[in-house]
């Protein structure tokens, strides 16, 4: 049986002397793999009509992490740690988030992609969460701390996402400065650091619409994690 295709969203930068290119780190091609599926890189810089034509031959989608969502598409804060946005990304993956949602294609978002699936449906976000959520954990652990394990995420034993995972206390790491505020209403939250910042939630009544808060990429030693990339795989290839 082929194995099914997972678009891989990427993002736009330059090389050392300056040309553009596209870019997306080992770690989530790694984890695609691991789990049985073929990965397909999704460009950042191409026309409408080509991406979504490369979204109909797609088994499902891998919205990856990144840089910060242009305040355009949400009512957010403006705040001076905002960076890297990159306008021809968010319209591709908010695009592409829109179609999955809505023909039920199998999705997974991580980190920046669950922010991406909050804004896509109607949600915001904290543009700075240290400055916006009172008690706040430090979230920003960036550099070479990916395998740094940095809070528990608490899972709702009723939800999908716990059949998923198989627990319901994960032990996460954390590289983002930004994250859910106001949930989109056909999002379900699924699971909670202790200062109550949302870190999964789901789409009921999707084949398979997950988004972590964390990088499960660079977590694949964990079995919870291991099961998060399989099942995502194995709801696409069906």
């Amino acid at each position: 049986m082929p194995k099914p295709l997972i678009g891989i969203t990427t993002r736009n930068g330059r090389d050392a002397d300056g040309h553009p290119l596209t870019a997306l780190q080992h770690s989530y091609i790694n984890a695609i793999v691991q789990a049985g599926g073929m990965p397909v890189l999704i460009p950042s810089m191409l026309a409408e009509e080509d991406f979504t034509s490369l979204y109909s031959l797609l088994a499902g989608i891998l919205f990856t992490g990144g840089g910060d969502v242009s305040l355009e598409y949400f009512n957010g804060s403006d705040h001076p740690r905002i960076g890297e946005v990159d306008k021809m990304r968010d319209t591709t993956e908010i695009t592409l988030m829109r179609a999955a949602v809505n023909d039920g294609k199998p999705l997974l978002g991580i980190c920046r992609g669950a922010q991406v699936m909050n804004v896509a449906l109607g949600g915001t976000l904290y543009t700075h969460i240290h400055d916006q959520l009172k008690g706040a954990l430090d979230h920003d652990y960036p550099g070479d701390l990916r395998r740094v394990i940095v809070h528990p995420v608490n899972v709702d034993e009723s939800t999908r996402s716990a059949e998923i995972f198989g627990e319901t206390l994960l032990n996460v790491n954390s590289l983002h400065h930004q994250g859910l505020k106001d949930i989109a209403p056909s999002l379900r939250v699924a699971g909670h650091a202790p200062d109550g910042l949302v870190e999964v939630v789901e789409i009921p009544d999707h084949p398979y619409a997950v988004a972590v808060q964390w990088h499960p990429e660079w977590l694949t030693d964990q079995p919870a994690m291991q099961r998060l990339f399989k099942s995502f795989v194995d709801a696409s290839g069906r």
